[in-house]
């Protein structure tokens, strides 16, 4: 008997040190930024993927309006069925915002999911999307965000407090070796050669995070690429975010020109007008570059049609 609970004993100790192990923080090594020598950041296009990344929506203060969302405060609470998420600032201040990060800071956080002080991120910040995005256009973002105004005073930041087994930070790490990918979802040859749909896919699988909301959930929590962009359950409430693959559930009555003025204008073939959580989107879009929303437009009208998910 003592010689089987010497045995369970040490098994268990293996298995927690295992966990601890595979869970662990992974930054990006110092040889992947060797991909930035000599790149002199690009503000402009720094500037556009602010907006196709939706920054504002949620690190602007809630409500914010006009020049008031590129006030990078935080604040904004994410209601969620496991708990609740505080959004914090990301302005150049170096107290209320990420002003003290240097860019491999940075780039830990949106391709790995992991803080400066070496924590895992929730994917509630949609790393799992932003880790698609290449170095360059992340040290444009950096280089962008760091000329943004400072908030005049403090944002009281809510706690995240989520409920067992979600608040087990260190959990994450399992999460992201089976979940966390860098590979496109729409591969090459769907795609074929054409320069506009391989932009696109960039736009909507990375910076724009769009699979975010629009694509279910399989039993991991993580985006369903089978199910890609057929309309899930809303992750922050009652009702469902919309199909909007080329299915007649989705937007098959939709040109790819209805696709690209709704992003601009939030109003549909019909002219009703966008609501929810994408009247924000589009107040981001219609910032972006027009040929970003056109790609957009024709990579959604080029996937692979299917049912509501």
């Amino acid at each position: 008997m003592h010689r089987l609970t010497v045995i369970v004993g040490l098994l268990a100790v293996a298995g927690l040190a295992a966990f601890w192990l595979l869970s662990a923080p992974v930054r990006l090594a110092a040889t992947d930024l060797t991909a930035l020598d000599g790149h002199e950041p690009d503000l402009a296009n720094g500037e556009n993927l602010f907006w196709v990344g939706g920054c504002a929506s949620c690190h602007a203060a809630p409500d914010a309006e006009g020049d008031a969302r590129a006030i990078l405060s935080g604040g904004l609470v994410l209601e969620s069925p496991y708990g609740v998420f505080g959004v914090p600032g990301i302005s150049p201040d170096p107290e209320a915002g990420i002003g003290d990060w240097s860019f491999a800071d940075f780039a830990d956080a949106m391709k790995r999911g992991v803080s400066p002080d070496g924590r895992h991120y929730y994917p509630s910040f949609p790393y799992a999307s932003y880790a698609k995005m290449t170095l360059p256009d992340l040290a444009d973002l950096w280089a962008y965000l760091q000329t943004l105004p400072v908030p005049e005073s403090a944002v009281d930041i809510p706690e995240t407090e989520l409920s067992f087994p979600f608040n087990m930070r260190r959990g994450i790490g399992l999460w992201k070796r089976v979940f966390l990918n860098e590979a496109p979802v729409i591969a090459d040859d769907a795609l074929g050669d054409d320069p506009v749909l391989t932009r696109g896919r960039y736009l909507v699988e990375g910076p724009g995070h769009c699979g975010e909301c629009h694509t279910p959930r399989n039993i991991g929590l993580a985006m369903d690429g089978s199910r890609w962009l057929a309309g899930a359950p809303n992750p922050e409430g009652e009702g469902r975010v919309p199909n909007i693959t080329n299915h007649p559930d989705g937007l098959a009555d939709w040109t790819a020109d209805d696709i690209a003025y709704g992003l601009e204008s939030g109003f549909t073939p019909a002219f009703d007008s966008m609501g929810g959580s994408m009247a924000s989107v589009v107040k981001n879009f219609a910032n972006a570059a027009a040929e970003d929303r056109a790609a957009i437009a024709a990579y959604l009208k080029a996937i692979p049609q299917l049912p509501d998910g």
